[in-house]
């Protein structure tokens, strides 16, 4: 989900250099070992300038990979280099950085003369369908990029040379209430990777102001909502009109469609009152008071509180310490 989003908005900057004739280096992690801060597909951009965007670690890789880009782009040729991060003073790298992982990074350069995959990837990246996107890494086709529609088995992986990475589409999370503490819950569900939709049935409220980052922005009561496009099952939706009877509309009309998360904001008692109205095989559905138990106060800590719920939900993962977790953090 979040490399969707990191590759989409890198893909953008990408065709703005281009279009004004620059060439710029394109760095990805294609495999790793051990403990790393990103996994495979984590990406970043380099202009001639020495600008950087994008991100393939914690920040202790960048500042080398800098120069690893400039050179690759006075060559005009890429690279795969390899960085040990562990705690051995005579590593590959040689900073002991203590985190015990290994990671390869494919560096690329890419002018207005090799950029013809840039375009149709920008576009297929707009869309709603997975997708795959192949890069060779050695050989007389080092530095080729194509990509193709996903089918259910496409994973990300290198293999005889060659880096795949699958690339799923964003869930949306629709929020049905426009008011302003919907302001920030709709700010960080987008900057976590996620795509929003508004609902709400006050048109003055919908606008792009206050929702830069929103999908879609809809005007709508929810009783004349012809419900969720086809194609979009198990939504993930937070209901907060901060009126009882819309609030218990949306509910039910989320509940009909299949929503596999419904948040539901307010108090305990408002919740009760609201189930009290719900088919009992169905009350389950519904998180309320939305949000894990972090003990925050004031829109943007209910809001982060919100997401982490989301989240947690959306990877099947209880939102537990990760400390107590038994198993790999990914």
């Amino acid at each position: 989900m979040k490399n969707w989003q990191e590759t989409q908005e890198l893909v953008a900057e990408l065709r703005t250099r281009l279009g004004r004739g620059e060439s710029v280096a394109w760095a990805t992690v294609v495999s790793i070992q051990g403990s790393t801060y990103r996994r495979p597909g984590a990406k970043l951009l380099m202009a001639a300038d020495g600008t950087l965007a994008g991100n393939i670690s914690g920040g202790c890789l960048e500042q080398d990979v800098r120069e690893r880009a400039l050179e690759v782009l006075r060559a005009g040729q890429p690279a795969c280099v390899h960085y040990d991060t562990g705690d051995v003073e005579d590593t590959l790298w040689g900073l002991g950085l203590g985190c015990n992982g290994q990671v390869d990074i494919f560096i690329q350069p890419v002018s207005p003369d090799t950029a013809d995959w840039v375009e149709p990837l920008a576009q297929a990246l707009d869309g709603n369908e997975a997708i795959t996107v192949c890069t060779d890494l050695a050989g007389d086709a080092s530095g080729q990029v194509r990509w193709a529609r996903s089918g259910a088995t496409d994973v990300t992986g290198l293999e005889d040379g060659v880096f795949c990475e699958r690339l799923e589409p964003p869930p949306v999370v629709w929020v049905c209430g426009a008011g302003d503490d919907a302001m920030p819950l709709v700010a960080l569900l987008a900057s976590t990777g996620f795509r929003v939709a508004v609902l709400d049935h006050r048109p003055a409220f919908l606008t792009s102001v206050r929702f830069p980052a929103a999908r879609q922005l809809e005007a709508v009561r929810p009783a004349e909502w012809p419900g969720p496009p086809t194609g979009n099952p198990s939504a993930l939706v937070v209901v907060k009109t901060h009126t009882l009877q819309y609030d218990l509309e949306w509910v039910n009309q989320w509940i009909a469609a299949g929503a596999r998360y419904i948040g539901l904001l307010g108090p305990r008692a408002r919740r009760d009152e609201i189930l009290a109205k719900v088919e009992p095989a169905q009350r389950d559905l519904v998180f309320g008071p939305a949000g894990l138990d972090l003990g925050g106060e004031g829109p943007e800590q209910v809001a982060l509180s919100i997401v982490a719920e989301i989240l947690a939900v959306y990877h099947q993962r209880p939102g537990g310490h990760l400390r107590d977790r038994l198993g790999t953090i990914h």
